[in-house]
């Protein structure tokens, strides 16, 4: 399923992400997270040792909801995992210049995300429900 024009447009203004993965006892995970569009997926990334990084390592199923209001966009699938670093650190520093823009995302890059392991997941945007969009 593609992204209608207004959800396209909904999620490329800026907003955080709540990332779903399921934890060893069946219960849920919720993380807040940045992200961004990359042609037809969603793109999120973290450290490698956190708790989302972990489930997902063993279940890839994973659910991302951006919301405003009562207007959001929910995306549902299995992630692919990237541990490649240059990949992986190319991404978290997009996902910092769209969120800090680019002297503090060089800056963070330098002092913080450059001296950790990252990890990014790659949703397809195949399955979608949204409201208010």
């Amino acid at each position: 399923m593609a992204l209608t024009l207004g959800q396209r447009k909904f999620l490329e203004e800026r907003r955080f992400a709540v990332v779903g993965t399921i934890n060893p006892d069946g219960s849920p995970h919720l993380a807040v997270m940045w992200y961004l569009i990359d042609d037809d997926d969603i793109v999120v990334n973290s450290a490698e040792g956190r708790l989302k990084d972990r489930n997902l390592a063993r279940d890839p199923r994973m659910s991302v909801i951006i919301a405003d209001g009562y207007s959001f966009v929910r995306i549902d699938g299995k992630a692919s995992i990237e541990h490649d670093q240059r990949i992986a650190q190319a991404d978290i520093r997009r996902l910092a210049v769209l969120n800090y823009g680019e002297a503090k995302a060089d800056e963070s890059v330098r002092e913080r995300f450059g001296k950790q392991h990252r990890i990014s997941y790659r949703l397809a945007i195949r399955r979608v429900y949204s409201d208010g969009v």
